[in-house]
């Protein structure tokens, strides 16, 4: 596949165009070169745990406390895994002297929650990401997440686990989308926005 048919619009799964109509919401940004990638990723975990934080606190309820306070550690929990996960994702495959910042955004709706992460990518990862993308969506989540772990066990150096995108589809029931678009006229890398779609 040429970089020319790579470097254009493209949409995959289910993506959501439209966030703005939620209620509740909140946005955290990155800079890819303020710092260096390696001592952010330490961070994801804090960051993925102040969304999940912030996210919980909306579903405290006086006159139901017990099924307030299950529901909330279990928003919590997923939160914290979903961000996690695109956190890390957006920092290990976003173009580092890029200036286009990494950032996500937590949507809270009625009886749903939109994660949407955007990040830098290189035209050459478009094209191995929108082949793993494909093989996600025309595949059964539940067989693929047991032939990963079974590929996982036999690699005894296996640096990534692969496992992120098809938890959220296996464990959590998730819906994912994702958006690439050229990031300038004259850029060579694209953005790529995420969605994962999370029923509460």
């Amino acid at each position: 596949m040429s970089a020319s048919k790579i470097a254009i619009k493209q949409t995959f799964g289910d993506f959501m165009q439209n966030l703005s109509s939620s209620q509740e919401y909140l946005i955290l940004s990155f800079s890819p070169g303020s710092i260096p990638l390696r001592q952010r990723w330490r961070n994801n975990c804090l960051s993925a745990d102040f969304l999940a934080d912030y996210l919980s606190t909306f579903f405290l309820d006086d006159n139901c406390e017990q099924l307030a306070t299950d529901k909330q550690a279990e928003v919590k929990s997923a939160v914290s895994y979903i961000a996690n996960e695109l956190l890390e994702n957006g920092m290990k495959y976003c173009v580092e002297t890029s200036s286009f910042p990494i950032s996500i955004q937590i949507h809270l709706n009625p009886n749903l929650i939109v994660f949407q992460l955007t990040n830098s990518i290189t035209i050459k990862q478009t094209q191995c990401f929108q082949k793993q993308i494909k093989k996600l969506l025309n595949g059964d989540p539940s067989e693929m997440y047991l032939a990963q772990l079974e590929k996982n066990a036999l690699e005894e150096s296996h640096t990534t686990s692969n496992l992120g995108l098809l938890t959220m589809l296996n464990d959590y029931g998730a819906k994912l989308g994702w958006k690439f678009e050229p990031l300038f006229n004259q850029s060579t890398d694209m953005a790529v926005t995420t969605t994962v779609q999370l029923s509460i």
